[in-house]
């Protein structure tokens, strides 16, 4: 079970200093901190660390207690860049370690997001050129690509 906006608000709260004070916290606020995660995420979306997070239609249709499905490793990257974000509104002031915790959990999502280039072989029509040693094969130009073996995104080949 993944966690839920009202969690990642909660959680967001305990980081700034304010989880023991949540009687204090009215609806409005926390409704306003789940409004201002939805924002944040959006950003991330249009930046392209896209991590399936239910992004409402509408500031007005937010649901507290609707799951987010998002992976695990996105979830300290959610809870401390809110805090950073909420804190001020609030009158806290973040801590060092937390922009730190921040910042790193942040580009752990850059680097997961992050799309590699797709490796290519040379077209066999190009000439060999004179690393080639001519000797091996009579052909002047370079030897037809093999095609790869593809696997899934995450997948592992085992041979057995």
């Amino acid at each position: 079970m993944s966690y839920t906006k009202r969690r990642f608000v909660t959680a967001a709260f305990e980081e700034i200093g304010l989880a023991g004070y949540a009687f204090d916290l009215t609806d409005n606020e926390i409704l306003s901190a789940c409004k201002r995660m939805d924002a944040m995420l959006a950003e991330w979306n249009a930046r392209g660390v896209r991590i399936s997070y239910p992004l409402p239609s509408s500031p007005e249709s937010t649901n507290l207690d609707s799951e987010t499905n998002v992976p695990d490793a996105a979830n300290e990257a959610i809870i401390t860049n809110l805090a950073v974000r909420i804190a001020p509104s609030f009158g806290k002031a973040v801590s060092p370690d937390t922009k730190m915790i921040a910042k790193n959990a942040y580009n752990t999502l850059l680097q997961l997001s992050a799309v590699w280039p797709v490796e290519k072989q040379f077209p066999s029509g190009m000439p060999a050129g004179a690393g080639n040693k001519p000797w091996r094969y009579d052909d002047p130009f370079l030897q037809d690509p093999v095609d790869p073996l593809e696997v899934g995104g995450d997948g592992v080949l085992d041979f057995y």
